[in-house]
């Protein structure tokens, strides 16, 4: 009987706090590099040529040597190998290079939340936190038509957003009011 109980309960509080639990590492894109990134870009037994970055309005960085490269839409390692490539073999024969972000662009979040605007980005954000952040709902929020605008999506399309997604850097959140 105490089995059965401890089962029952287990079964409830999951089904509570599933809604509000991160989505998996499956369910969330990866990060793609944007304007208004900051990186530290590190060449391998090149002092020289490593340094830290920030991403122009065109998602470009200007290397020493190798000139201007576009990083923008590139995971991190897709942006690694950009630069390798930009470097060999005219400078370097077998580049090895590192890419880390030092310094993410803001997400946005607008309408019913009580300090709509921008806010820095943090690692592993979800919904509910960006809520949180921008001082929780108002009274005239729709909680539940909250939808995520993500920033390297062409076609700029809504999708529904629980409180559990995960926020990426550039995302804009929107909140509807609700009108009864």
């Amino acid at each position: 009987m105490a089995s059965f109980l401890i089962r029952v309960c287990l079964g409830i509080a999951l089904a509570i706090l599933k809604p509000v639990l991160p989505a998996s590492a499956d369910d969330s894109p990866q990060y793609r590099l944007g304007a208004g990134d900051r990186i530290v870009v590190t060449v391998f037994g090149h002092e020289d040529l490593s340094g830290e970055f920030e991403l122009d309005g065109q998602g470009r960085i200007a290397l020493p040597l190798a000139g201007e490269v576009t990083l923008a839409h590139h995971r991190l390692r897709e942006a690694e190998r950009a630069v390798a490539d930009r470097l060999k073999p005219d400078y370097l024969i077998d580049p090895r290079v590192s890419i880390q972000v030092t310094n993410y662009r803001p997400f946005y979040i607008l309408g019913e939340v009580n300090r709509p605007g921008s806010y820095p980005y943090v690692n592993g954000l979800t919904v509910v936190q960006a809520v949180a952040i921008a001082g929780g709902y108002t009274y005239r929020a729709r909680e539940s038509r909250v939808s995520i605008r993500r920033a390297g999506d062409p076609d700029g399309e809504r999708r529904p957003a629980g409180p559990g997604m995960v926020v990426l850097p550039g995302d804009v959140i929107d909140v509807p009011q609700r009108y009864f």
